[in-house]
């Protein structure tokens, strides 16, 4: 959530989007020619400024997806296919399909962001509510290294192809986007993590100041779980 320099002006740099890497979620893959477990897909072709639509400009294509099933229809659906059937059981895990199974749309909450780097202990913040933290929320030092670190829950239902956008901006310019796919994620009692690969903080007169960012949760239905705008600086030492 930088720049990268050594004291010239240079771009802030947020966390990249190598291979999605899931820490607790399940990824295992269906056997070949089926779709998602209840899906049918096919291609086809302070805040930050109002004007600016960056998640949405480099995107190739969109996926239209066909129509939602609960968990239990998702069961029942092609029960005679062994590999997919063991494919969703694997998936589900241990959900209890009676206490969720009834629920269409899966419900995503994104709990806290921490803030690793080593050497220091962990920065924990907590997410407010309306998704707008007052003030400046937290400070890197400049020339550290550090990465993100997001807990979230999945509840009711299957959440498909769960995203991280970060766009990031300094005195009104965009200075950095990034996306991450986090992946799929089946409902459970216990809390998702989800780590973002490391960073270096730039070091120099002008890397360092206030920064503002947006930072959105979405998923394949186009639903966005969380968007939080707020701000942060890079300082010559943490506080």
């Amino acid at each position: 959530m930088g720049q990268d320099g050594d004291g010239s002006d240079t771009e802030a740099k947020t966390s990249k989007t190598p291979d999605a890497k899931e820490e607790h979620g399940t990824t295992a893959e269906p056997a070949a020619g089926t779709d998602e477990p209840g899906r049918n897909t096919t291609d086809s072709s302070p805040r930050a400024p109002e004007t600016d639509h960056d998640d949405d400009d480099d995107e190739d294509r969109k996926i239209e997806l066909g129509p939602q099933f609960t968990l239990k229809e998702q069961l029942e659906k092609d029960k005679d296919d062994e590999s997919l059937r063991r494919w969703k059981e694997q998936l589900l895990g241990s959900v209890d399909i009676e206490a969720v199974g009834e629920t269409l749309e899966a419900d995503v909450k994104i709990v806290s962001l921490g803030i690793k780097s080593p050497g220091r202990p962990d920065i924990v913040l907590s997410i407010p509510e309306n998704g707008n933290p007052k003030g400046s929320w937290f400070t890197l030092k400049e020339g550290s290294r550090y990465s993100l670190e997001f807990t979230f829950e999945v509840k009711n239902n299957i959440v498909s192809g769960l995203k991280y956008t970060n766009t990031v901006w300094k005195t009104g310019v965009k200075v950095d986007s990034a996306k991450e796919m986090l992946g799929t994620f089946s409902p459970q009692a216990e809390q998702y993590t989800h780590e973002l690969p490391e960073e270096t903080t730039p070091s120099g007169m002008f890397a360092r100041g206030s920064y503002s960012a947006r930072t959105k949760f979405t998923d394949d239905d186009d639903k966005c779980h969380l968007e939080i705008n707020y701000t942060f600086d890079i300082r010559k030492d943490w506080l």
